[in-house]
Order: structure tokens, then sequence, then C-alpha cells
């Protein structure tokens, strides 16, 4: 999982990125605010951690500004020193997913990390609704409009990574490492685009009325649902 952490104490951010890398993780370290919405905007994560006081900024900021422009964006956990009711709640009401207080665990800290993004995931669920699509996660098939589509077992890995994340930039690194695996983060970024292609052409998602699979260029790809789109105009 690729989690991008905004933390300006360099011990407690390497102490974090030792945690997290050791849990099989991907991590990229911010040290203010500035170069971490930057960083964002140019790669897509999984999971982000924030600190709430920062050189020029501050994590409830940041946050907001997150959520405004991705309501429905990847989790957010906040681990900081202030420890008061009320920031606990300003944190959880501007969108924020959890909330630590430091000094934190490593073992507590890596549960709530793996219980936030199996929420997200859907873990629990044997299926994914996303009409017309549904997932099945238990058979690795995928059926539209009740018939089911020929798909390799990567074609699916895609096409539900890509659900999954609907309306985020998706970048082709990203990809690579969330379906082809982090062992095989050296692959082209050609591979993404060749997958992509043949996964848009079988389930139509060129020339859908509720989904498209865009482009954006140089930075990967976005599945966007049009009948949002268009509320949103």
């Amino acid at each position: 999982m690729r989690i991008a952490l905004l933390e300006d104490d360099i011990d407690q951010a390497a102490l974090l990125r030792q945690w997290l890398s050791q849990a099989g993780h991907t991590v990229s370290h911010f040290a203010d605010a500035e170069p971490f919405l930057r960083g964002i905007r140019h790669e897509s994560f999984d999971l982000f951690i924030l600190d709430w006081l920062l050189p020029t900024s501050s994590g409830i900021h940041v946050l907001k500004q997150m959520r405004g422009r991705e309501p429905d964006g990847p989790p957010i956990l906040f681990i900081t020193a202030r420890e008061d009711e009320s920031s606990i709640v300003t944190a959880l009401q501007a969108g924020a997913d959890d909330y630590m207080i430091k000094p934190v665990r490593r073992s507590e800290t890596l549960a709530r990390i793996a219980a936030l993004t199996r929420r997200r995931a859907g873990h629990q669920r044997e299926a994914l609704e996303m009409a017309p699509y549904t997932f099945d996660l238990e058979e690795h098939s995928l059926i539209v409009d009740g018939k089911p589509i020929d798909l390799t077992e990567r074609e699916f890995s895609l096409a539900l990574f890509l659900f999954l994340r609907a309306g985020q930039i998706v970048s082709r690194q990203h990809l690579l490492e969330g379906v082809w695996g982090i062992d095989n983060a050296s692959l082209k970024t050609r591979t993404v685009d060749t997958h992509v292609s043949r996964l848009r052409k079988k389930l139509g998602l060129g020339n859908s009325e509720r989904w498209r699979l865009k482009s954006i260029y140089q930075h990967g790809y976005r599945l966007e649902n049009i009948d949002s789109t268009r509320l949103q105009e």
C-alpha cells in the first residue's frame, strides 16, 4: 500500500517509516504542507497520515483542502500530540477517518491502518456493486447487466483497483505497485497502458453512459461516474 506521511519531526517520521516499511508499505515522507500538497497532486496514494503542527501551516488546514477536492478520497489518519477533545472532534468533523495521540505504539498504529484500508477495500463484502457492474470478490469474476465478462485475473484486479478509487487520479506507478505487485514496480508503464486499453474495450468504458475511464496527461487514469460528474456541473 502507498502511504503519504506529513510529519515535520524527523525522528518521528523515521520511526513511522520504519514500522510501515517493515509491514510492507511504501511510504513517501513530506516535512511541510506545501511539498505534501504538491506531491499528492502528482502521485496517488492509498492512505494519508497527517501531523497537526507544521512549520508553515497545519494538518487541519491540509485536511480541509484535501477533503474539499476529494470528499470521498483515501482514508486520512491524524497522528498528533494534540489530545484535547475539541481537536479530535474538529479533525473528525473535517474529514479525518481516525485520530491517534502521540506517542503511538507500533502494533496499534499498524492495526488502525489495516482497519481503515479494510473498510475502504470492502474486504468484509462478498460483492461490490457499481451499477451496471457487479464484482464477485470471492470468485474474482465480473458481471455486467447479468452477463459474465471474460477477464483474466490481472484484468479483474485492475478493474477492481480502479473502481475502488473511482473519481481519483491514479498514477501508472500506483497501478504497477497495486495490481502487479511492488516487486514488479520496475515494469514499464507501457504495460499498464496496454492492460488499461484492453480493459476499457472489454467493459465499454470508452462509450459507457455511466462510467468513463479517462487518460490524464502525465499522471495516469481516472475512472469517472458520469452521472456524478453531471450532478456537479
